[in-house]
């Protein structure tokens, strides 16, 4: 019994700093200001300022990420006329994201994280992860892309 209790004492004083860490991490979230995206585009850089925002952390070994990207396009096709802009940001290296854009496009904008900040300024532990900042640069929306309402994307186009 007393082994029990000094196992399970240690597994306390052992996850502590890991579950303090990952709250420092966390630096996007509902309410926030968006963090400064210092990010490489494939293609042309857009412009974000003052623009209703959909940022999205993905990659081409994801499954879930590859069936979110789909809806991803045809939210950016309904709402690129009111000023939507979708940025999908993956820690891959360009070679391997233009050669899965060959056979999945993807309609919106798609960038390459400089190594490893973009992940950890957002808190990133999970892909796909999506983030909807409205016009002043708040986030209004986290969660999975394809849990993303209209009623949530209406509310960052008015």
């Amino acid at each position: 019994m007393k082994k029990i209790a000094i196992a399970l004492i240690m597994g306390l004083l052992i996850g502590l700093p890991v579950t303090s860490t990952h709250a420092q991490l966390a630096v996007a979230k509902e309410g926030a200001q968006l963090p400064t995206l210092t990010l490489n585009y494939l293609g042309k850089q857009p412009e974000l300022a003052g623009k209703p925002l959909l940022v999205e952390f993905w990659a081409t070994w994801c499954p879930p990420c590859r069936k979110s990207i789909p809806h991803l396009n045809e939210i950016y096709s309904k709402y690129k006329g009111k000023g939507l802009q979708i940025v999908g940001i993956t820690d891959e290296d360009a070679a391997t994201v233009q050669k899965f854009l060959k056979q999945v496009p993807m309609d919106y904008n798609v960038a390459i994280n400089t190594p490893g900040s973009t992940f950890e300024q957002f808190g990133v532990t999970a892909i796909p992860t999506a983030f909807l900042v409205n016009k002043t640069g708040k986030i209004v929306w986290t969660g999975h892309p394809m849990e993303l309402s209209e009623t949530e994307i209406q509310s960052v186009l008015n």
